[in-house]
């Protein structure tokens, strides 16, 4: 075979969504021994394209072509015939099934199903790539990154050579990236063609060979890693200059705030979610919380929130006076009527944090609606609020009166933050602000939470990129298994040691 000749050659590739275009005339390369990072900003149209690469979206106009021969690949079963498999960022596993059986789920062998020869040859491609899969371990009992591990001998299995990972590092720890990454450069070396779509740039600096951008659904260029940087990759990414650096002023007169005492909480099917957790959030600074997925980050928000129903412990808010009071057993609507000003921004901005179909100005309302003395409410105040919020954070919108599950991740986000922020919260509660967003919308988000951090506010960002919580916040609290593993500096923290502390239950926590 020609080595000249791309793995893929996707040319004047189009897609559009109704009045929406998500691809327009893109012209990609993708080549055998190599990774290829896809970057670019929320709705630039990366996920949209592997889509239709691995069989999930059909184009409008434009041809794919395979080891130089014109493909038309209509479904993901068509996909594999090409051998091009994709790992999305949700896994598509079941979990009372093993690994073997997930992934031998759904194929066609001739004979009877033997899931034996299934097992070994699973073990065989585990050894070639350096995987650490037991064939015969049920889902449930995984880690993520075993999951997703599953997820990509899964398409090796079906023979895929031209490998897409969406978001491949999102849940993963420092270490767990690192042995996901020697895959990859496994893979490289054996002659396969690997593609992944990341916002993390340091990793893209790491393990990519290419860059490709797109921009508003087009194809702006491509670079080669080594003779670029992130801060190149940023302005091609957003068309002009976007500055890196996380402001990270020094607290001012810190004092405890929320004081979380031997916090031990159960999810409504009697799993314990939080075991003895103590802490506190201090004003003027932003405290952080990481944590592997499902580590209790969300629990001890909603619990702080009064979303949550704790089964022990104390949560003690602390006025400017000294005075104190207990917020356990409290609601939301009660706590906001003993005058405690919290601010929640939950991890499902259109389930918990905005109502889809309604437009900005309604959600905005959802916040001041009870503040109305009359059986007519006062729509001004939330419109000049909306606006002043679309104008301030540069929300993408045809109008105040898109309802806004039309709008992308980034602009969803800064509705939602912008809205929290203008209730003047005394505490203000983040669970993944900047999940899923490009770097100029993250980089707004980071600068509003330090904006809050100087007016006094107590800030707590629960995050999983270990590199922004470190630049970010001052203090970061390890969660591991529903326990506090250790409390550290952020200005002297290392990320390594904070992934350790993620995956190790029980260790003492250390200021």
């Amino acid at each position: 075979m020609d080595s000249q000749i791309p793995a893929v050659r996707m040319q004047n590739i189009t897609k559009t969504f109704g009045k929406v275009t998500a691809n327009k005339d893109v012209n990609l390369d993708i080549r055998r021994g190599e990774i290829l990072a896809l970057l670019g900003e929320n709705g630039s149209g990366k996920t949209t394209l592997m889509n239709m690469l691995s069989g999930i979206y059909y184009p409008d106009s434009g041809s794919i072509y395979i080891d130089g021969k014109e493909a038309d690949i209509g479904s993901p079963r068509e996909a594999f015939s090409y051998g091009i498999g994709m790992i999305h960022q949700h896994f598509k596993l079941v979990d009372v099934l093993t690994a073997a059986e997930n992934i031998i789920l759904g194929l066609k062998e001739e004979g009877r199903l033997n899931l034996d020869a299934a097992e070994k040859r699973i073990r065989e491609i585990c050894s070639t790539y350096g995987f650490e899969v037991d064939p015969k371990q049920k889902i449930y009992d995984m880690s993520v990154s075993q999951k997703q591990t599953v997820e990509i001998v899964k398409v090796l299995y079906r023979g895929a050579d031209i490998l897409i990972l969406d978001e491949p590092t999102a849940v993963l720890t420092p270490q767990e990236t690192e042995r996901l990454f020697d895959v990859l450069r496994n893979m490289r070396a054996d002659g396969k063609a690997v593609v992944i779509i990341t916002h993390k740039l340091r990793e893209v600096e790491e393990i990519s060979d290419r860059v490709a951008v797109l921009r508003k659904g087009e194809y702006v260029g491509e670079l080669k890693t080594s003779e670029t940087n992130a801060q190149e990759m940023t302005d091609m990414m957003v068309g002009h200059a976007v500055s890196l650096n996380i402001e990270r002023p020094e607290p001012k007169d810190p004092k405890p705030r929320i004081e979380v005492k031997n916090l031990s909480v159960r999810s409504s099917d009697g799993i314990r979610k939080l075991t003895d957790v103590s802490f506190d959030i201090r004003t003027g600074e932003i405290l952080g919380i990481a944590g592997i997925s499902g580590s209790g980050q969300k629990e001890l928000l909603e619990s702080v929130t009064g979303l949550q129903p704790v089964e022990s412990g104390s949560i003690t808010y602390i006025e400017d006076d000294g005075s104190r009071r207990e917020l356990i057993g409290m609601d939301p609507r009660h706590i906001q009527a003993m005058g405690v000003s919290l601010a929640f921004v939950p991890e499902d901005r259109l389930g918990m944090g905005l109502v889809g179909s309604m437009n900005i100005t309604d959600n905005m309302m959802l916040r001041s609606y009870r503040g109305g003395h009359t059986v007519f409410t006062n729509r001004k105040p939330p419109k000049a609020l909306a606006d002043r919020v679309v104008r301030e954070l540069e929300v993408v919108t045809p109008g105040l009166t898109t309802p806004v599950q039309r709008l992308s991740g980034g602009n969803v986000q800064k509705v939602l933050v912008g809205r929290e922020i203008a209730s003047a919260p005394t505490v203000l509660l983040t669970a993944y602000a900047v999940r899923g967003l490009d770097i100029n919308s993250s980089y707004t988000i980071y600068n509003l939470l330090n904006e809050q951090k100087k007016e006094g506010v107590a800030v707590v960002y629960v995050g999983e990129d270990l590199d922004v919580l470190i630049e970010l916040c001052d203090r970061i609290l390890v969660l591991s298994g529903g326990r506090v593993s250790g409390i550290v500096d952020g200005r002297t923290a290392d990320k390594n040691e904070i992934g350790l502390m993620m995956t190790k239950a029980g260790g003492e926590a250390h200021e």
